[in-house]
């Protein structure tokens, strides 16, 4: 059997696969990253959408020997200890689920899209999310969240204003 080394959100690993295993089930079930769902297993759905070198791939079209050498994020990889990711919190703030099972991989496009257009449109929004399906809601919310989420990762990478320090003298006594 094939060895692979692949990092996985941030933690590197060397695993014997099948050469037929796909990456999600190398994910699930070898790795423990259950946050990424198994849709349809077709990639057909987007539900397994994880990001594999910085771009955004369905891990059930992918074999875990193609990941070779790469390195995977999954949604349980965007968090910060207990902060979660700008995405993570405008899913929630806009109410962007009803299931919540398309949510992980919703959220890792949306993510890849903003790497290509940082404000992007409604329409912009619904194109790039095309390939993912959520089957509970009118995409209403996800589009909302997505540009809500776009801002606050603009705002959090934008420049911050810094200020000379300013010295006071103490009054005399």
């Amino acid at each position: 059997m094939p060895r692979i080394t692949v990092s996985v959100d941030g933690v590197t690993y060397e695993e014997e696969v099948e050469p037929r295993l796909l990456l999600v089930h190398l994910l699930r079930d070898r790795l423990g990253k259950t946050g990424t769902p198994i849709g349809c297993d077709t990639g057909n759905c987007g539900a397994c959408t994880v990001t594999l070198d910085g771009r955004s791939a369905k891990s059930c079209s992918v074999l875990a020997v193609q990941a070779d050498g790469s390195e995977v994020v999954t949604i349980e990889g965007l968090a910060r200890g207990q902060e979660w990711h700008p995405m993570q919190e405008a899913f929630h703030a806009e109410h962007a689920l009803q299931c919540g099972y398309c949510t992980p991989g919703m959220i890792m496009a949306a993510i890849d899209l903003l790497k290509d257009d940082p404000d992007p449109s409604e329409e912009a929004v619904r194109r790039g999310l095309e390939g993912n399906l959520c089957r509970c809601t009118g995409y209403s919310n996800i589009v909302r969240a997505v540009q809500r989420g776009a801002r606050e990762m603009a705002r959090q990478e934008a420049p911050r204003e810094t200020r000379p320090e300013t010295r006071q003298e103490a009054p005399a006594s």
